[in-house]
């Protein structure tokens, strides 16, 4: 193998290795986040996600996912779900006026509701955005959860539940996070197909 593709190997497996990790660990705290949102969907509440960079694509992403379609099998109605990473005019109106530091936290306040479920997507742990968002969704009664990585950072203490990635590289934090995501998407789907909240739908 030449060594271009050694490099790509190496990350490939870098990638397998922390997975396999999480796999070690086992997966309660991604089944408890499932069953609370769960609950807050059928009970009239909603998934709020948010993250920066690209943990602000991934949230984006999730609440997609949600809203749209998980799996091209399973045609359903829309699972009610919001990326706080709203439009340009709101992050830039509320970067210019009141700071970027308080993006999310903003939002939740105008959005949120008891019983809603916040999502926080950070591989630091530690951004400001990211602590104020959880701050105010506790005081607010809203479920805190976070997918975090390394020793969970800042956010930790703010968590009701957490999915913790164990590494310090951001890529394979970040990679691990989209897995987890995925799976506990798919988790609430099967959750609400199960009990009948939701149905499959005729394919057109």
């Amino acid at each position: 193998m030449c060594k271009e593709n050694e490099k790509f190997k190496e990350l490939f497996l870098d990638s397998i290795m922390v997975k396999n990790l999480c796999i070690e660990k086992g997966f309660q705290s991604l089944t408890k986040i499932g069953n609370v949102c769960v609950n807050t969907i059928i009970s009239g509440g909603k998934l709020m996600f948010c993250g920066n960079g690209g943990s602000a694509a991934d949230a984006q992403h999730l609440a997609a996912e949600m809203l749209i379609r998980l799996r091209p099998t399973h045609n359903r109605s829309g699972i009610p779900a919001i990326s706080l990473a709203q439009d340009t005019s709101t992050i830039t109106a509320c970067g210019n006026d009141l700071g970027y530091d308080k993006i999310y936290e903003r939002i939740i306040k105008s959005l949120g509701k008891p019983n809603d479920c916040l999502i926080a997507l950070t591989t630091s742990g530690n951004s400001k955005n990211i602590i104020s968002s959880m701050q105010v969704a506790k005081e607010m009664k809203i479920n805190v959860f976070g997918f975090l990585g390394s020793n969970g950072g800042k956010a930790l203490k703010y968590c009701d539940e957490c999915f913790l990635v164990p590494s310090n590289n951001t890529g394979r934090i970040q990679e691990t996070h989209i897995t987890a995501g995925h799976a506990l998407m798919e988790y609430i789907e099967d959750k609400l197909l199960d009990i009948e909240y939701i149905k499959l739908e005729e394919r057109t």
